[in-house]
């Protein structure tokens, strides 16, 4: 297992041994580990620059897509703390996560822009908006600005007890509540897990839950931790069962980590039958109840795949899981 003390470190450890190989994609674009480790390193330079302090919360906002990876490491990288804010959530709900948490950057897309205008009338602390370009007072700067940069950054002294990102739990019970993790649990939960699944460079790790979701952790944390390539899923895709079934095939997905729900969509809208998904080896599944005749008949399509049952709520992203019999 690579040695590294925080989640900071993470984008430098496959920058020289897995230089060319892919550390994420999504749709046609895709980023090297090289081109990963550099961009990060932009990233956290630029937040440097423009007064974001050590210990500073930097809110992500943005739908699936290549960038969320460089976003979730620059902040780390730049000794802040990432804030997963869900692109889809009301307006009011986003708005009062950056007031709780006392944001004053977001990281986001142009797609967002219009979103983000609102959002910036309706806070008071918001003061920089990097990856779009906005119309409003605050300073704003686009992704082309920052893969302009030169890829240096200053070192930033983290320590594994020090935070480095905040998960919010989705307040059905009450008002959302902000969940801190250090570096040192999110690195063991990189660690243990990338060993529990046996997870490797040679993996293609299938992004499915939302940044904002703590099952997201497996696909930011573990799978870069491991050398592993990650596909981030596009949103279309996940509305389209059998375009999702197409997408698992063609990127050759190995390693599947989702709620109950997406794996049924799959059974019963995804023509499994059709095909070729015997590069799955581990399918994982957690945050729902799942009906064992469903697990059975997903065994039937994928028998080359292991299946476990994943538990742990927001606080300690997994505490606990089981490892489906193959019979």
């Amino acid at each position: 297992m690579p040695n590294t003390t925080t989640l900071s470190q993470i984008h430098e450890i496959h920058e020289q041994d897995l230089a060319e190989q892919i550390a994420y994609k999504s749709g046609k674009q895709s980023l090297t580990y090289r081109e990963f480790a550099e961009h990060v390193r932009r990233l956290a330079a630029l937040l440097i620059a423009k007064g974001i302090r050590k210990g500073d919360r930097v809110g992500i906002y943005m739908p699936r897509c290549i960038e969320s990876s460089l976003a979730v490491h620059g902040i780390m990288r730049a000794g802040c703390v990432f804030v997963p804010l869900d692109a889809f959530s009301p307006i009011e709900r986003v708005v009062a996560l950056i007031e709780n948490c006392g944001i004053e950057c977001i990281i986001s897309t142009r797609a967002q822009s219009a979103s983000l205008e609102t959002i910036v009338d309706r806070t008071k602390s918001l003061r920089l908006i990097l990856g779009a370009s906005l119309s409003n007072d605050v300073e704003s700067l686009d992704w082309d600005h920052i893969y302009g940069l030169a890829p240096n950054c200053p070192e930033v002294s983290v320590q594994s007890d020090e935070p480095a990102y905040i998960i919010y739990t989705s307040g059905t019970t009450g008002n959302p509540k902000g969940i801190v993790h250090t570096h040192r649990s999110g690195l063991a939960y990189a660690r243990l897990s990338a060993a529990l699944y046996h997870i490797v460079p040679s993996d293609v790790v299938a992004s499915h839950a939302p940044l904002h979701v703590d099952m997201s952790t497996f696909a930011y944390l573990t799978a870069p931790f491991a050398g592993a390539t990650t596909v981030i899923i596009p949103e279309a895709y996940l509305k389209l069962p059998a375009s999702l079934s197409a997408l698992m095939e063609s990127e050759k997905i190995s390693i599947w980590y989702s709620v109950p729900l997406a794996l049924i969509q799959l059974l019963r809208s995804g023509v499994l039958d059709q095909r070729d998904l015997s590069t799955l080896r581990w399918v994982m599944y957690g945050g729902e109840p799942f009906q064992p005749s469903h697990i059975k008949e997903l065994m039937v399509h994928w028998p080359n795949a292991r299946f476990s049952n994943v538990y742990g709520p927001a606080e300690v992203n997994q505490c606990t899981y089981y490892h489906i019999p193959d019979s």
